[in-house]
This record gives C-alpha cells, structure tokens and sequence, in this order.
C-alpha cells in the first residue's frame, strides 16, 4: 500500500515539475514526525479519528509551512485513515526519488559518529566503486565495536570488529 502511495505522489510531482519541492516537504515532515512524540502518537494512534487527525495536521502543515502537493497528500493519506503508514510511504518516495536522481543509498553502520572528514571519504569511496551519486543513510550500533558495516542494494561489505572477532573466535575453535 505504501509503495502505491509513494509512487501516486511521485509521478504528480513529477507531472509538476515540483519533485525537489515535494521531497522537501515530506523530509521536514518526516522530521517533524520524528522530533515530537505527541506528533508520533497522532501519526500512529488509531485513537484518534480522521477529523481529529485532520485537523491537527492541517495546523502543523501550516504551522511548518508545508504547502501544495505535499500538503493535499497528506491530507488524503489522513482522510483515507493510512496516515500511520506516513513513513513507510515517505521511505518509499525517497528510494523513488534517488532512482529519478541516479542516486543509490548505502546503508552504513558504524560503532561511534564520523566526523564530517571520514564521512566525506567514506561517500568518495562508495561513489568511485558504485559509478553513482550516493546517499549515506548512517546508523549507531555500538554492539559492533568498530570498522563498519556497508550495504548497498543486495552487496554488504561487513568489516566490523565484532565480525573479525566472531571469524577468530571460530578459527581458535577449529584448531583446538
């Protein structure tokens, strides 16, 4: 269902020449989402009715300035009662919108924050194997450790020390 919303959305924005607009829109109220629990309970609360709903959202849409097609969206999504499956459409928009682009997204996992140097590396790197733009979509895992965990599509690259680790452990076992 997500897929089908995101793609409607899609294609009108891009009828519209207005995708970077869009995409704009739904970021900031995928963030909005994100940064404020009370919003997270109205986005996924079955509690409360389409009206309700409706009328919240209208006030944050103003509220965060989020206008024309995005906001017709949203608004439909709420009236249809599907506005708790909002960031599964918005994540649907986004893989929509980097294929429109030539992007790719890597998926990179990491122990501890990169600084801005080693992300920008990081992003070159990925850039120069892919032959594409890429979107670093980064995640905090301590339980790794160390090094890093890439997936790119169906391609991982897992050089993580907890898998280093794991690897010795299992060779130790082997030879004793």
């Amino acid at each position: 269902m997500a897929g089908r919303y995101a793609t409607a959305l899609f294609e009108l924005a891009r009828d519209g020449k207005a995708v970077d607009a869009v995409k704009a829109d739904m970021d900031r109220f995928d963030a909005l989402v994100a940064s404020s629990p009370d919003l997270q309970r109205l986005v996924r609360s079955p509690v409360f009715g389409a009206e309700d709903q409706l009328r919240a959202l209208t006030a944050v849409l103003e509220k965060a300035e989020i206008k024309g097609l995005a906001a017709n969206f949203l608004r439909l999504v709420t009236a249809n009662r599907r506005l708790f499956a909002v960031g599964d459409m918005i994540r649907a928009f986004r893989k929509l919108y980097a294929r429109y682009k030539g992007e790719v997204t890597a998926a990179v996992t990491v122990a501890e924050t990169m600084s801005e140097a080693h992300l920008g590396t990081l992003t070159d790197a990925l850039k120069s194997v892919t032959g594409q733009n890429v979107q670093v979509e980064m995640k905090i895992d301590p339980a790794i450790i160390g090094g890093l965990i890439v997936k790119i599509g169906s391609r991982m690259v897992d050089a993580s020390l907890k898998t280093k680790l794991n690897s010795i452990r299992h060779a130790m076992k082997e030879v004793g």
